[in-house]
């Protein structure tokens, strides 16, 4: 767990979800604020269970949030589908975002009725119990938004194709190379990733140190994990300053934050 040192009280506050389709895999957390100095990540954390010291329904997220900074979230932004249908298959949100950074290879996952199935929806409706209706584009003012890493990334630091972070994926991005120089390649990305996030959002750099390239698979995991997190957390800011464009309909949306030009309100 890592929570920088209040500066005071925040203006607003966005919490991040790099969210698990499965139960039995962790879900990293980050708290972007935005007080007197403007937007910095006040906290990162590997799992729910760290976060809130119990466990990921939506008012136990609210709660820690209320005790790590002192106010609830304006907005909550995870990386994992949802919809106010049931999800059983590919969304026109899918699609939209699969033609626009497909071929960059960022096209999404296709979702179904078992992954992420009831994990998105009872997130989504214990979120709008609580007043976080969906973000959609007919709601472009709702409280709980969708977002995606990869696209995110790619505007970030303006790369041609997505980029190589994955820690699942090493074998295919770098075949040629040892396993002990895959990770050596790995650590290279997240160190620009991680560069690329603390420009954007103070704070990330000293939240996340990352582990040497002989760690444990679990602890690359969950550097992963948390590098997502805060990938969400600065998407959020974005949607809630109006410089992030849905890709989607009336019933679910992706967004992706737009960083050229933009200024966070």
């Amino acid at each position: 767990m890592t929570i920088s040192t209040p500066r005071d009280s925040p203006r607003h506050a966005v919490l991040g979800i790099d969210a698990a389709w499965t139960a039995h895999h962790p879900s990293g957390v980050a708290l972007a604020v935005q007080d007197g100095a403007g937007w910095r990540l006040a906290g990162l954390w590997p799992s729910y269970s760290d976060f809130t010291g119990g466990g990921g329904a939506a008012d136990d997220l609210i709660a820690a949030c209320l005790h790590h900074c002192g106010r609830a979230p304006d907005l909550v932004a995870v990386d994992m589908p949802l919809s106010l249908d049931p999800i059983v298959g590919r969304r026109v949100s899918d699609n939209a975002v699969s033609r626009a950074y497909g071929g960059r290879g960022a096209g999404t996952h296709s979702p179904s009725a078992s992954r992420p199935g009831p994990i998105a929806d009872d997130l989504r409706r214990g979120f709008a119990d609580l007043g976080y209706g969906l973000c959609t584009e007919a709601c472009p003012d709702g409280r709980l938004a969708e977002v995606y890493p990869h696209p995110a990334l790619i505007e970030l630091t303006g790369a041609s194709r997505r980029l190589p972070y994955k820690v699942g994926r090493i074998g295919a991005y770098w075949r040629g190379l040892a396993p002990a120089q895959r990770r050596v390649a790995l650590m290279r990305v997240w160190r620009d990733v991680l560069d690329h996030l603390q420009a954007a959002l103070p704070g990330s750099d000293a939240a996340l140190p990352l582990p040497p390239p002989d760690a444990r698979l679990a602890t690359l995991k969950a550097t992963e994990d948390q590098l997502d997190a805060i990938i969400c957390a600065l998407a959020g800011i974005h949607i809630l300053s109006g410089t992030a464009q849905a890709y989607g309909d009336a019933r679910s949306a992706i967004w992706v934050p737009k960083f050229a030009g933009a200024r966070l309100g």
